[in-house]
């Protein structure tokens, strides 16, 4: 059997495994920098996540935004004791997007392998290189992510549909903890929770292929990492997740968790001032309201633009995305479509104060999520 008509199956496994064997998310983790960049496979699952949003620097202007992960997902908790380069509790999926702002069109590809030595990992510090694994099929190239010393550096290709990001970045801002002592609370239960830390605003250059054109860019970016082993309950479906970043030099992180009748369960933001420190908020303070909703061709109900008053900012705020369809549809697993896309915040005067990126999971009726 190929190995690609069984990686769905680990999938299934996730769903099952409890949280026993797994380290918990708790108070008493001891941060070390710059080696929890990597992997900590302690824990159940972790993803390295950046977004952004870039202009070409050559006489066309182009306004483009993306999406670049690496996920980690632990099948079992247990060494496997056999002399085997497949004996790997552990498997990576990879998910790499464009949006060209511009023309309002949006490319997704994905890889997704168990872990071993010749299709991808994770190693350990200190080498530079995070995580790694081989490009889709019919690509003839490696994904990576890198520690430069500063921050990171990415690459993805898929020579089938013709995209490729090259990108390096370098922080504008220091390091943020999105919750005390970097705990993010996911709900009343201590166990839901993750390890998770930011860098919000990163200087970022590079190159981008879509269509059959280079285009070299610039911008910023934002960077998160989060770790964990039991984030959701069992009664929360999918999260509306932002960044965003203003342009008086502050950011938002903002996620709401929804329960299975599309309720918000939980909630929690973080806003970073323009020197770099972080207030927390649970739990209401502010209100987020969908304004209209888009039907994507998965057959899943979005919102597509939000109200935001946040007693913190100038209120309200509209968030709009750049276009409605930026949904990653997957093909590799079955129900596994959420929408990762650009955004911008208009104040109340109908000026543009800031961008960012939003993620809107558990959308799709008998769909998975993307961790």
């Amino acid at each position: 059997m190929n190995y690609l008509t069984i990686l769905p199956l680990g999938f299934a496994l996730l769903t099952a495994l409890a949280l026993e064997g797994w380290s918990p998310v708790n108070s008493g983790y001891v941060w070390k920098f710059p080696e929890d960049h990597w992997a900590k496979r302690d824990y159940k699952t972790e993803w390295w996540y950046l977004t952004g949003h870039l202009d070409s620097t050559g006489p066309e202007r182009r306004r483009f935004g993306y999406q670049f992960t690496f996920f980690r997902i632990g099948v079992t908790p247990e060494r496997l004791e056999l002399d085997s380069d497949w004996a790997s509790g552990h498997m990576i999926m990879g998910h790499a997007a464009i949006s060209d702002l511009d023309q309002r069109k949006h490319w997704f590809s994905e890889v997704l392998y168990r872990e071993n030595s010749f299709l991808g990992g994770f190693p350990g510090f200190p080498d530079p290189l995070i995580a790694w694994s081989l490009g889709p099929p019919g690509t003839n190239g490696k994904w990576s992510l890198r520690w430069n010393g500063q921050a990171f550096d990415i690459r993805a290709l898929d020579q089938r549909q013709g995209l490729s990001m090259q990108l390096s970045t370098s922080p504008l801002k220091p390091r943020v903890f999105q919750g005390p002592s970097g705990i993010s609370p996911k709900g009343d239960d201590p166990s839901s929770a993750s390890l998770y830390y930011s860098f919000t605003r990163l200087e970022t250059l590079g190159n981008l292929e879509v269509d059959g054109r280079t285009y070299a860019v610039e911008g910023e970016s934002w960077m998160d990492k989060e770790i964990s082993s039991n984030i959701l309950s069992d009664d929360q479906m999918g999260w509306d997740w932002f960044s965003l970043q203003f342009k008086d030099g502050r950011e938002l992180m903002l996620f709401q968790l929804r329960d299975r009748q599309g309720e918000s369960d939980f909630s929690w933001a973080t806003l970073i001032s323009a020197e770099g420190i972080p207030s927390y908020f649970r739990d209401g303070g502010w209100n987020l309201e969908p304004l209209e909703l888009w039907e994507s061709p998965s057959g899943a109900e979005y919102p597509s633009g939000w109200s935001l008053r946040f007693p913190e900012l100038t209120a309200p705020l509209e968030i709009s995305p750049a276009f409605p369809d930026q949904e990653n549809r997957s093909r590799l697993v079955p129900g596994l479509d959420y929408w990762e896309g650009a955004v911008e915040v208009v104040d109340s005067e109908g000026q543009l104060s800031g961008r960012g990126y939003a993620e809107l999971t558990g959308y799709l009726k008998g769909g998975r999520l993307p961790l």
